[in-house]
């Protein structure tokens, strides 16, 4: 621990950390401020009631992104969602599309090319987003019902979007940190207060029942904390070994190095899109209800079995966890081209100790990237769905057959009865919101930490010990 306070001194005694870190801090406070001033024309009252009937919806994944900004329809409502959604869209086309590919690889001019041509896209999902916002808002009577209202709140909502976008890439760029990520991370920190209230108040009740629950739900919040961290540092290293080669009139000898491959390559990005795909239908349900007099309509039923299909409910459930695996092969897949790896190994005259270049090395890569992405897919899907599992407990008696038999057992059991209920805390203390946490607060650290010890200062954890963050 006078290590870790050693540390911390240590960071406001070098001049260009110092700043960087003031400079981070004045930027995260201009964000939190933006918060508090609402958009033009705006029904506070008729907002919160109608709030309460949309939080499952995709205004609910919204609204986590953009760190309660969504909620009171602030300057900043849609925060980085729509600069994430556009960066993501970017990089498939990278993939997809050659002549993208090729900008890219242009070293820092083409890097530049593609922030360029991702804020320009960011703009215009921005902009489409901005407008079906303000047809919602309008329907529920949150704004009034003219067109200059809704130009007012697209204008509004853009603008903002572009500012919040622009404090990222300026603490990207003079700060501390990756600036989007670090404003993800401040919305998501700032809801934490009122969780932590609700526990205070179940533990001073009295009661030893809610005392027992909350001393359980810390302790797998901290055994999911320790998980994140162990899994996010934990990387498979592949040996690579280099022969010797001459050029000109110089022998550069041979030499061995590793190709270190994450357990979690995917990152957070399957669980946010499983979690926004599974969000559209309730959104979906919520423009377009059904017709309470006509009860045998195929929409109706339809518009009925959605409305149990959110957190808790096994369909839900399997649908979401079922997705994550999914998307997570497909995102590294795209991610990490193992016939690419391959080919530019073998032109570096580098290659795997016992495995020919070319095609043999691209296949032994993909072998063991389907192992890992195997274990990182099942490690989203668990850590996303325990914090659920616990908020918002597993509804058995929807299952068929011996479902309505199984809640009773589990209702009937000491113990055991939260199950199908859940522990009844409101706050939003989901997988997404954990990985977003842990993984910043790593690559934060990590970079404070390169700091100090590139000006002989010991890091976080002293001398000989370094903290790997996500992206190292």
């Amino acid at each position: 621990m006078e290590k870790f306070f050693a540390a911390l001194q240590n960071m406001f005694k070098i001049p260009e950390l110092r700043k960087r870190i003031f400079f981070t801090l004045g930027m995260i406070i201009i964000y939190r401020l933006g918060a508090h001033i609402t958009a033009p024309g705006v029904n506070k009252v008729q907002l919160e009631k109608v709030w309460g009937e949309v939080s499952g919806t995709l205004l609910g994944v919204l609204d986590l992104f953009s760190g309660g900004n969504f909620r009171t329809i602030s300057v900043f409502a849609l925060g980085v969602t729509p600069y994430i959604t556009a960066s993501i869209i970017i990089q498939l086309m990278t993939v997809l599309y050659l002549p993208l590919k090729k900008v890219q690889e242009e070293g820092e001019v083409g890097r530049q090319k593609i922030n360029q041509w991702t804020r320009y896209l960011t703009v215009v999902l921005c902009s489409i987003q901005t407008f079906f916002v303000s047809t919602w808002l309008q329907k529920n009577a949150i704004i009034g019902d003219s067109w200059w209202a809704s130009i007012l709140i697209v204008v509004t909502l853009t603008t903002g979007t572009i500012f919040v976008m622009w404090l990222g890439e300026q603490i990207t760029e003079r700060g501390i940190g990756n600036g989007i990520s670090l404003l993800i991370f401040v919305g998501i920190v700032i809801g934490l207060p009122r969780g932590i209230t609700q526990i205070s108040d179940r533990i001073s009740a009295g009661d030893p029942t809610q005392t027992l629950g909350v001393v359980f739900l810390v302790i797998v919040l901290i055994a999911l904390i320790a998980l994140i961290v162990y899994v996010e540092s934990a990387r498979r290293h592949i040996k690579i070994s280099y022969a010797s080669r001459r050029m000109g009139n110089q022998v550069y000898q041979g030499q061995e190095t590793t190709l270190p491959l994450k357990v979690n390559m995917g990152g957070v990005i399957p669980v946010i899109f499983a979690s926004s795909v599974l969000a559209m239908p309730q959104t979906l349900f919520s423009a377009f209800p059904a017709d309470p007099n006509q009860p045998d309509a195929v929409w109706t039923k339809i518009f009925q079995f959605f409305q149990q299909f959110h957190g808790g409910d096994p369909y839900y459930e399997l649908v979401f966890l079922t997705m994550i695996v999914l998307f997570t092969f497909f995102y590294i897949t795209i991610q990490f081209n193992t016939d690419d790896v391959a080919d530019n190994l073998r032109k570096s005259g580098g290659f795997v100790p016992g495995v020919r270049p070319g095609s043999q090395t691209a296949e032994y890569l993909n072998y063991i990237l389907t192992r890992l992405t195997t274990v990182g897919a099942l490690y989203l899907a668990f850590i996303a769905f325990v914090p659920q599992l616990l908020l918002s407990g597993f509804k058995v008696a929807r299952l068929p057959f011996f479902g309505p038999a199984l809640d009773n057992f589990f209702t009937s059991t000491p113990g055991l009865s939260w199950i199908p209920t859940g522990l009844g805390y409101q706050f939003y203390f989901g997988g997404t919101s954990l990985l977003i946490l842990v993984g910043v607060a790593m690559d934060t650290i990590a970079q404070v930490e390169a700091q100090l010890v590139m000006r002989n200062y010991e890091g976080f954890l002293g001398s000989g010990s370094r903290l790997r963050g996500r992206r190292s």
